[in-house]
């Protein structure tokens, strides 16, 4: 494992340079977690696209659909679109519902004029049930490959229903081409031109929890903009499934967020999911991600009451502790609280400035008129954070129809088992897992990620009795032809694995539950309607609405080892005092390379490693089992008397 600073002028640098560090020579497969996507979206600094819709709808983008995700807010702002009006134009064609041709494209000449003299960077084309018969869009897109710019065409993006949210997500890809086209481009050049290196082979890791090809990734940007977090489930996934537990949570936090998302036995994804504030309509792995991290600020409002975050100092300034800060983060709460030990962060590579983190918050409370005491404000702001990461952990839970009790934590990113046991002891969770390495878990979880594909068509039937299944085998089979082309294409070898599955609904409902697709089809799809809902008609007819395909080319890294050492003695460092709620602890600190494999230690605690370190509170139990993951016990809270 080697961590790196970013280079953010050509995050492209970084990634050679590490390469390099690592000494190897001869053939290379790069398996690479970006964000550059996810940055391009949230700082706006992708392409000038232009947008092509059918006549009378090139400001469907912008009116989008009547939900308010605050509804009594007077003050709420839409996110505006990524086209502006002036980047919008018409093509004269239509298609009919059904997929009949009503009018052929036409007068295409003058709109690649007029295309063309807007200087866009790259072109989406989004015309109306393109999705039912697709040949006007490729009329078009005919025309526009003339102008030699990225294409991003709606009916190989996303062939499904719903025109706002399709042209959502092709403008997207198309808003991400350029950039993500230059990015890949470079890093393929810095990899190649290595002395002594004389094949390459790069894959990005997708949204939809699987890797794909260098050229897939280039082609449809879009589907790479949860790259980096997607890893990290797939990561946690893996190595809790190597301790026995399949149904998990996974808590991820870093610097300045965390994400959580919900594993019960496999990783599934979602089919609609917002990034910045626009509609996605892609599989995407079920991520929610909240702005709490090491980094996050502490303030008082002017109510007096005490917040943490969004606001993250960063990596520069950082923290106080890390000598340059000003305002006091998670991560200085912690060391004031002594869960953080000064000349163990970092395997010791890195000491925190413990005086100076006293100095400078004390100063900081007498600015505020605040009389609180350096332990009791750190303890405050650890209650808080973990207030706003327990809010997520429910979210992707209990509002969901699950029973946390059921369910595993597992715990990594740079923060994430300092804080993991006290939001499962909050939220009954039985145990904690703290995973080998935790500080790289989403690297390794891109490493033994499979090849993925999906392929989806929309396709309204009505089920009543009968499911249609010879009409729906039929379409199965046709996505099926299509997913073993893409793989030949690419050079994979084998046979892929299908997974069918199917968005359904009852008739008159707007939205759709997915589930897969077996011969008692509606008794499934109402199962599921009542677990995430407490109900479901009996009577009602239902709709399948759209087909999903999930293509998979197993990984042959699923049984790469992770992990090191677990079985020398003397494994205590040291006792350390150490602050739980209001009461002081002595705690053993213990270094987690050392600790015997299979032996019961008992908390307060904190296991320190290289990436990431460990805080079990007093009363639970914690040991290191055969997979090399570190394995809490937690103590059910107690609830005060009456």
């Amino acid at each position: 494992m080697l961590k790196a600073f970013s280079t953010p002028s050509d995050a492209s640098r970084a990634i050679a340079e590490s390469v390099s560090k690592t000494g190897v020579t001869g053939p290379l497969v790069l398996l690479h977690g970006t964000t550059v996507g996810t940055n391009t979206l949230l700082q706006r600094k992708g392409a000038r696209v232009a947008l092509i819709t059918t006549a009378g709808f090139k400001d469907l983008i912008e009116i989008g659909r009547q939900a308010r995700s605050k509804l009594y807010d007077f003050f709420f702002e839409r996110v505006p679109p990524l086209v502006g009006a002036e980047m919008r134009f018409e093509a004269l064609e239509r298609t009919a519902s059904g997929g009949e041709i009503v009018r052929t494209a036409a007068q295409l000449r003058e709109l690649v004029a007029d295309v063309r003299r807007s200087k866009p960077d790259a072109i989406a084309i989004a015309l109306l049930f393109s999705f039912a018969n697709p040949e006007n869009e490729r009329t078009l897109a005919g025309a526009m490959r003339r102008l030699k710019l990225p294409l991003s065409v709606s009916h190989e993006i996303l062939p499904e229903f719903r025109e706002y949210e399709r042209t959502s997500t092709t403008v997207m890809n198309a808003y991400l081409q350029p950039v993500m086209q230059n990015y890949l481009a470079q890093l393929e050049r810095r990899m190649r031109n290595h002395p002594g290196r004389d094949r390459v082979s790069i894959f990005v890791m997708q949204s939809n929890g699987g890797i794909a090809s260098l050229s897939s990734a280039a082609k449809s940007p879009v589907r790479t903009v949860l790259s980096g977090p997607a890893g990290g489930v797939v990561g946690a996934a893996a190595m809790a499934c190597r301790s026995g537990y399949e149904r998990i949570i996974s808590f991820d936090m870093g610097g300045t967020s965390t994400d959580v998302a919900l594993i019960d036995r496999e990783v599934k994804p979602s089919s609609y999911s917002e990034v910045a504030g626009l509609p996605i309509s892609l599989p995407m792995l079920d991520i929610h991600t909240v702005g709490a991290g090491g980094g996050s600020i502490a303030r008082f409002d002017s109510g007096g009451a005490l917040r943490v975050g969004p606001e993250s100092a960063g990596a520069a300034p950082g923290p106080i502790c890390y000598g340059r800060g000003l305002l006091p983060t998670v991560t200085d709460a912690n060391l004031l609280l002594g869960r953080l030990q000064p000349e163990n962060f970092l395997g010791g590579s890195f000491t925190l400035d413990a005086e100076r983190t006293h100095r400078v918050i004390s100063e900081w409370l007498a600015k505020q008129a605040n009389r609180t005491s350096l332990a009791s404000f750190a303890s405050g702001v650890v209650r808080v954070v973990n207030s706003n990461m327990e809010k997520a952990l429910r979210l992707v839970s209990i509002e969901r129809g699950y029973d946390p009790r059921e369910f595993t934590l597992v715990a990594f990113g740079g923060a994430g088992g300092m804080h993991a046991c006290e939001l499962a002891q909050a939220l009954s969770i039985p145990r904690v897992i703290v995973p080998a390495l935790p500080g790289a878990l989403s690297a390794y979880g891109i490493l033994v990620s499979d090849v993925v594909k999906d392929f989806s068509r929309t396709l309204l039937l009505r089920s009543a009795a009968d499911v249609p299944h010879r009409k729906m085998d039929e379409e199965f089979i046709a996505l099926e032809r299509t997913a073993r082309r893409e793989f030949q294409h690419e050079g994979w070898q084998g046979q892929p694995r299908f997974l069918r599955s199917v968005d359904m609904r009852f008739r008159g409902q707007g939205y759709e539950l997915n589930v897969p697709f077996t011969k008692n089809l509606n008794q499934a799809f109402r199962g599921e309607h009542q677990r995430r809902y407490g109900y479901a008609y009996r009577e009602r007819e239902l709709e399948i609405v759209t087909l999903r395909l999930r293509a998979i080319m197993l990984s042959p890294n699923s049984d790469f080892p992770l992990g090191e050492g677990g079985d020398r003695s003397s494994p205590t460092v040291r006792s350390v005092k150490t602050w739980f709620g209001t009461r002081a602890f002595k705690t053993s600190l213990y270094e987690r390379g050392r600790l015997v494999k299979a032996k019961t230690y008992r908390g307060p605690a904190i296991v320190a490693e290289y990436s990431a370190t460990t805080v079990v509170p007093p009363g639970m139990r914690f040991h290191v089992d055969r997979a090399k993951n570190l394995v809490v016990d937690v103590t059910p809270m107690r609830l005060p008397r009456q």
